[in-house]
């Protein structure tokens, strides 16, 4: 049943097949959300685009742009795409070529644990903290906004120190969305961190 659904959806959705290898890059050709493309209304189509991450050139990419140009869904398509693959599906996307990632990690969105005392921004640093502790060079980590629960500019820090240790102590492949543009100054600093932008037509 399983292999069926993938390879039903693989036909109707446009699926390519993936090239899985052990390298240390990803590289995605004219990707999509699996799950989006299927929620646009009539006449609407989700817009593909291209991603290239390098654990040995392009390892940290700082994502900035407006609210609602796509950021967090450029996130998410990732992990999906990487996570179908690796589990034998095919992808949306024209290609895809994917060096096997061990772990997926996510610090994704705004929420609280009041109950047991964590504050939105307790939740976020001890997410962060448990990437930090737990990831590898073959890692994929996803960073959707960070340091957004304190003052503008501990947020920042902490947003700086996180990339900068990333950088620094692995190499694993990691997508950073922010809305921090003073986050694309470390890209003058640290040979692997690029810097994109999400613009809206």
């Amino acid at each position: 049943d399983c292999l069926l659904s993938f390879a039903t959806l693989a036909v109707e959705r446009n699926y390519c097949r993936p090239t899985l290898d052990d390298g240390v890059k990803i590289e995605l050709k004219a990707a999509r959300h699996p799950v989006i493309e299927t929620l646009m209304g009539v006449g609407e189509q989700y817009i593909p685009n291209d991603l290239t991450l390098d654990s040995n050139s392009e390892q940290i990419i700082i994502i900035t742009g407006p609210n609602m140009s796509g950021k967090s869904a450029l996130l998410r398509q990732t992990a999906l795409i990487v996570l179908m693959a690796q589990m034998g599906s095919f992808v949306p996307a024209d290609s895809a070529h994917i060096g096997i990632v061990d772990k997926i990690f996510t610090r994704v969105g705004a929420a609280d644990n009041i109950a047991a005392g964590e504050s939105t921004f307790m939740v976020e640093m001890t997410e962060a903290s448990n990437i930090l502790n737990n990831v590898t060079d073959r890692s994929l980590v996803l960073f959707d906004e960070l340091g957004r629960g304190t003052s503008t500019y501990d947020g920042i820090s902490i947003a700086w120190a996180i990339v900068e240790h990333l950088h620094q102590h692995t190499t694993a492949r990691t997508l950073f969305a922010t809305h921090y543009h003073e986050l694309n100054e470390m890209a003058q600093h640290f040979k692997r961190i690029r810097n994109y932008n999400v613009s809206v037509a």
